[in-house]
């Protein structure tokens, strides 16, 4: 695997880690536990996902983010 390769896969995997989290949320919301330790550690993990995308576009490397 080179390095394009590497970081596209790299990407898609920050990319569906994140939906996945998001979906998570969402069903942790709607069953009131935003509260939760479960809930702030997919927040946690959520925003470290969005500040590495953004750093990603800043750079020209992607562009616009389709989740967030």
């Amino acid at each position: 695997m080179d390095r394009l390769d590497a970081f596209e896969a790299m990407l898609q995997d920050i990319v569906r880690q994140s939906e996945m989290e998001r979906e998570k949320m969402d069903a942790l919301k709607a069953a009131g536990r935003e509260k939760s330790a479960t809930y702030r550690q997919y927040f946690a993990s959520r925003m470290l996902h969005k500040q590495m995308l953004d750093l990603y576009q800043r750079y020209g490397l992607i562009g616009e983010k389709k989740v967030f």
